[in-house]
């Protein structure tokens, strides 16, 4: 049985947990969870604990790391991210992260992947809400590759930030445009899935990125297009929650668990 762990315990900590309950990670064994909010540890502890499961709330990442747990599941922050990578692998602990903005930074993308190699433990990128890795990461060892990504999101979801205005109400509006490695500077949370796909392409520096704000839309839609002098392929995912990046979270899981791997 693989020990289990969780940072962040949110909507989608609660996903992931609901996932193990209902025996779809039949392989694992959710040992510790935390949170920079010590209630909501607590109550996914006790959640799992009133299932019959022994599950500690961490007060520190130390502690939650001192439980030697084989993988760690990162559904926090680029900015947490950050902060447990390298003391996680180097424990030995394997990461799921979700946050995959944090590797848009070079420099800490290649520290991560030496520390990897030396304590052999690995990096697992969810998908997310964005899909489609295989065909991008083979359409790109072809040669020649470009590509694109295009984000659409409902005015609502723009209300509070630096770029609203009063005309995204009644028309569309392109917000963003630039690289993968500017659009996760400028929005750290709202475009993981371009940087995850920037690295299953032409890398945060090549990958053309462009938000949109569209009125009365609800959700997001993530559209990946990749071109070589063979391939056309378009990766093209609509989601009205952020649901289905917890459940990349527990695909990803089987994903290491099964002897049949996609």
């Amino acid at each position: 049985m693989k020990k289990l762990v969780i940072v962040g315990c949110g909507y989608l900590a609660d996903i992931v947990a609901d996932a193990l309950l209902q025996g779809l990670l039949p392989g694992y064994d959710l040992v510790g969870v935390y949170s920079r909010t010590v209630l909501k540890a607590e109550r996914l502890a006790a959640r799992m604990e009133s299932e019959g499961r022994v599950c500690k709330a961490c007060s520190s990442l130390e502690e939650l790391l001192a439980l030697k747990p084989d993988f760690l599941i990162e559904a926090a922050s680029p900015a947490a991210m950050k902060e447990l990578a390298l003391p996680a692998l180097k424990n030995g602990t394997s990461i799921v992260t979700l946050s995959i903005g944090a590797l848009a930074d070079t420099p800490f993308y290649e520290e991560v992947k030496r520390a990897a190699i030396a304590h052999g433990t690995r990096v697992y990128i969810a998908s997310g809400a964005t899909g489609g890795f295989d065909v991008l990461r083979t359409a790109t060892l072809m040669g020649n590759a470009s590509a694109d990504f295009r984000n659409v999101k409902g005015v609502r979801a723009l209300r509070r930030s630096p770029f609203y205005t009063p005309e995204m109400e009644t028309a569309n509006k392109v917000v963003f445009l630039g690289t993968a490695r500017e659009a996760i500077a400028t929005f750290p949370t709202g475009l993981n899935v371009a940087v995850a796909a920037s690295l299953a392409t032409v890398g945060p520096e090549k990958l053309k990125v462009a938000m949109e704000s569209t009125p009365d839309f609800v959700g997001d839609r993530q559209r990946v297009e990749i071109k070589n002098e063979q391939v056309h392929a378009v990766v093209d995912v609509y989601s009205a929650t952020p649901e289905i990046a917890a459940w990349s979270v527990v695909s990803t899981l089987q994903n290491i668990d099964s002897p049949i791997v996609f």
